[in-house]
Formats: structure tokens, C-alpha cells, sequence
């Protein structure tokens, strides 16, 4: 009897642990909307325009006083509890002059991207280190009561 039950549940825990590993695609950012796009008229279309066609930006420049708006759409799966494999990237950039008219759009895939390597290496700070008794005991005796940090009040 005990062995009728046992096979369903080892059924029920395979299957349990093949639905885990499905892959799991999100799309995330700006949907890119080719008619929206082709609407965007260099030296026409200004700022304003732009935003009612596009919505609101998913980046602005940094460096460029926000004269670059950046729409970006990515589309990634992912598999159980393993990092995110990108498989595909869109990124549109709207470039304005200063009176806030469109200069160009330029079109970004995943393959214009570039990796980069951050540096690891720690800033030093000033002072010294303290070992773990200076942390701990570090304070004791520097602690006045009231009466002695107020000798006149009571």
C-alpha cells in the first residue's frame, strides 16, 4: 500500500522541479513603435511633440544638460534562479539643439553596446584601523553622568 503512494510523489517532485527550470522571458523599458519613430522630423519636430509621440524619456544625458532623450526596451529570459542572458536591446536617442528642436535619432542595438570592466581596487581612508577590542572598548570611561556634565542642575 505504501508503495502505491510513494510514486506519485516522486511524479509530483519531478514535476515540481522541471516547472522551477522553465525559462522565463521579460520584456522591460520603451516598446519601440516604428510609426511613433518615423513621426520625429529633424530640424521640425520639437521637444514637446516628441513627448506626446514617445512619452516620457527612459534616460536623459547626463553630461548634456539633458539635450539627449534615450528610450530603451530589453528583452531578456532568464532560467530557475540563474542571471538574466539579454537577448535582445533597443535604444533610440533623440538629440535636441538648444532651442529644444530635434537635431537627429539615432538607433542602438545590443551589438553597439560595449562591455566594461569596473576597477575593484579600494579608496584608503584617512586615520588608522581600529582592531575589534579598540572598537568594542573604545568608549569606555568617555561617558559622563548628569550630574557630573551639569554640576549646577538637579
Amino acid at each position: 500500500m505504501a508503495r502505491r503512494f510513494r510514486n506519485p510523489a516522486l511524479l509530483g517532485l519531478a514535476v515540481a522541479l522541471l516547472v522551477g527550470c522553465e525559462t522565463q522571458e521579460e520584456q522591460t523599458g520603451y516598446i519601440i513603435d516604428e510609426y511613433s519613430i518615423g513621426e520625429i522630423r529633424p530640424g521640425v519636430t520639437d521637444r514637446d511633440s516628441v513627448a506626446t509621440l514617445l512619452g516620457t524619456p527612459s534616460a536623459g544625458a547626463t553630461f548634456d544638460d539633458s539635450k539627449t532623450w534615450y528610450y530603451v526596451s530589453r528583452r531578456s529570459e532568464q532560467l530557475a534562479f540563474l542571471d538574466p542572458d539579454i537577448k535582445e536591446q533597443q535604444v533610440v536617442a533623440v538629440r535636441f539643439n538648444d532651442i529644444g528642436v530635434v537635431e537627429e535619432v539615432k538607433r542602438y542595438t545590443l551589438e553597439d553596446g560595449k562591455v566594461i570592466d569596473p576597477v575593484d581596487r579600494i579608496t584608503p581612508t584617512r586615520g588608522r584601523e581600529l582592531t575589534v577590542l579598540e572598537q568594542l572598548f573604545g568608549n569606555l570611561g568617555r561617558f559622563n553622568n548628569n550630574e557630573q556634565a551639569n554640576p549646577g542642575r538637579r
